[in-house]
């Protein structure tokens, strides 16, 4: 790909450097125009090209579900209007309990329509926490009109955790609020509520992971949505030329698929494949059969996900070549890649396509709606976010030894509902909203190469040498170099000497013999702390955490990722142990010459 490729945006950047060392970059075009609200978009494709698929998915039988613009604007009037008439509306949003799937997708959107906020929460909340605290608390902060569980009997638990008498519960069951009932209303009341809509208008609530206490709700605007929509459109042009297609199964209560992915089809007149595989065992095999039919131009997972998928792609030639034959890009997100999977997927871009097929990531957050930062320049190597989108301002703020950066544009949240002055906390006295995340230069001289994620400011410690480590790049750098014997790892030594991790094994090392297991760790662990630039990069001891991280202990958000404070706190005496200098059974230290340790 070189500086002339018209399929992506080549931006021209403004950067000021300030005496105090803080850095500020935007591009200089500004952002393109927009559509107003979210609702035009339906209404411009559903008059334009109304028997495009808009979304579909699989049946029970097996077969694709499709449903064009047409008939989701059609159901989006009337299941608006059905909620309108059930008392919903600005100050009583419908509260979505249950995953993806053309219900949700067709109830989200009547709530667009008409001016309906909405919050899909993660169905962990429901039926995987066992005490239901945060969606209790979700549900107290939002005052919904109504909830939305498709199988009212496994909701049961969190539904009776929520009840109050004002609440209706809308399920794919019988009587007078089930999905099929309201269908049946006229459209007429939707009309005039359209009519009403305006930019500032909050379509939905997004909640935080929630990891150090009650989930917060991130107002989201029109505004923010639609400027989105056109940032995605500005820096992906080739999606102008072609509606995407996408297959995806993540979930619409994250802001990547909930609104990136949404809008990236909406504004382009896209079409929406819901995939129910997953990327574990025993569900991805879904996931490569819906592959097999649909041939995507734009696609996203995660880096265990794309562990999965490489594998099946140097397996399957056929497969291989339906998945690469329309494909403009690969995106993943959610956690660092592996290099070797970073390698084999761009090796097989080449193989199949006879070229280099962009894969790439970025760098985003609920609060930002979330595309903010994205690469579109081929990479040797994993790990750039790229450079801000047309409309965003970044600001870099010099802190320790770290740039932290900051935000400002029209995809910024107004702030978090009912919550004042967590809203203040986040936003510098300039209105740049705080990521918390550090970012370093891929090249100091030329800031347009882009960034690395530098850790999360939060997140990070310090050694008792006063070394700062940076968590976040320290966790993904340990997994890769663990080559496949862990899937995630809790970095600690605070105040200590050296560093040292709790380890989370991968399946492949869960099928090993112990004993083959131990000396596999060991090997792994003495090779990656020799290949270590210094203490802060350096792992010295580690042991495998037993226990699976808690949900309800906040430990694990409904993303998945791991709460490295949260798990550090919890496993104080356990890392205590660690640096005993007697280490149990079951922990390792490093064997390094004294050359290689210095």
């Amino acid at each position: 790909m070189t500086k002339t490729d018209t399929r992506f945006w080549q931006p021209q950047f403004e950067i000021t450097h300030r005496e105090d060392g803080t850095i500020l970059m935007r591009q200089r075009d500004p952002l393109p125009d927009s559509l107003p609200v979210v609702a035009d978009y339906l209404d411009h494709w559903a008059d334009k090209t109304p028997s495009t698929t808009w979304i579909a998915r699989r049946d029970n039988g097996g077969d694709w579900r499709k449903i064009s613009y047409a008939q989701a604007r059609d159901m989006a009037q009337r299941l608006g209007a059905a909620l309108l008439a059930r008392g919903l509306g600005p100050d009583r949003p419908l509260l979505i309990l249950s995953e993806n799937s053309l219900e949700h997708a067709l109830l989200a959107m009547g709530c667009i329509y008409v001016g309906i906020p909405f919050a899909a929460v993660s169905p962990a909340y429901s039926l995987v926490s066992k005490d239901h605290a945060k969606l209790r608390d979700i549900a107290a902060l939002l005052r919904p009109g109504a909830v939305f569980a498709d199988n009212a009997a496994a909701f049961t638990p969190a539904l009776h955790a929520i009840a109050a008498p004002e609440q209706r519960v809308i399920s794919l069951g019988d009587g007078e609020d089930d999905f099929a009932a309201l269908l049946k209303t006229p459209a007429t009341g939707a009309k005039q509520a359209r009519a009403a809509l305006r930019p500032d208008g909050v379509v939905k609530y997004l909640f935080t992971s929630g990891s150090t206490g009650s989930p917060k709700a991130v107002i989201n605007t029109n505004r923010m949505m639609c400027a989105m929509g056109a940032m995605i459109s500005d820096c992906y042009r080739f999606l102008r030329d072609t509606p995407p297609v996408v297959l995806d199964w993540a979930p619409w209560n994250h802001t990547a698929a909930g609104n990136k992915v949404f809008m990236l089809v909406l504004a382009h007149g896209g079409t929406y494949y819901i995939d129910d595989g997953r990327p574990v065992p025993g569900k991805f095999d879904e996931t490569l059969r819906n592959l097999r039919e649909i041939a995507c131009t734009w696609y996203f997972n995660v880096p265990v996900g794309y562990d999965m998928l490489v594998d099946a792609l140097e397996q399957d030639h056929t497969l291989a070549a339906t998945f690469f034959s329309r494909l403009g890009m690969l995106f993943y997100a959610g956690a660092g890649m592996a290099q070797h999977t970073w390698d084999r997927l761009s090796a097989l871009g080449r193989q199949v396509t006879g070229q280099e097929v962009l894969l790439a990531t970025g760098l985003g957050a609920t609060e930002t709606a979330p595309f903010a930062l994205a690469c579109t320049e081929v990479q040797s190597r994993a790990g750039n976010i790229g450079v801000p989108a047309r409309g965003l301002e970044l600001k870099l703020v010099p802190t320790g030894n770290k740039l932290e950066a900051r935000l400002r544009g029209p995809t910024i949240m107004p702030g978090y509902l009912g919550d004042t002055q967590k809203t203040a906390e986040v936003f510098d006295e300039e209105g740049f909203y705080c990521l918390g995340d550090a970012l370093r230069p891929a090249d100091p001289e030329d800031l347009g190469k882009g960034f690395y994620f530098d850790g999360r400011v939060a997140e990070n410690f310090k050694l008792s040498t006063g070394t700062w480590v940076a968590v976040g790049s320290m966790r993904a750098g340990l997994v890769d170099a663990m080559g496949g014997l862990i899937r995630d790892a809790v970095i600690v030594g605070e105040n200590q000497s050296e560093l040292g991790a709790l380890l989370l094994l991968s399946e492949r090392a869960k099928e090993m013999p112990p004993e083959q297991r131990a000396a596999a760790l060991q090997d792994a662990l003495n090779a990656a702390a020799k290949a270590a630039t210094g203490s802060a990069s350096r792992v010295m001891r580690a042991r495998v955490l037993d226990q699976t991280p808690s949900f309800d202990k906040g430990e694990v958000t409904e993303k998945g990722s791991l709460n490295q404070r949260a798990l550090r706190a919890n496993n104080a005496d356990l890392i205590a142990e660690l640096y005993k200098d007697t280490l149990r059974t079951g922990a390792f230290r490093a064997k390094l010459t004294r050359a290689q340790s210095v």
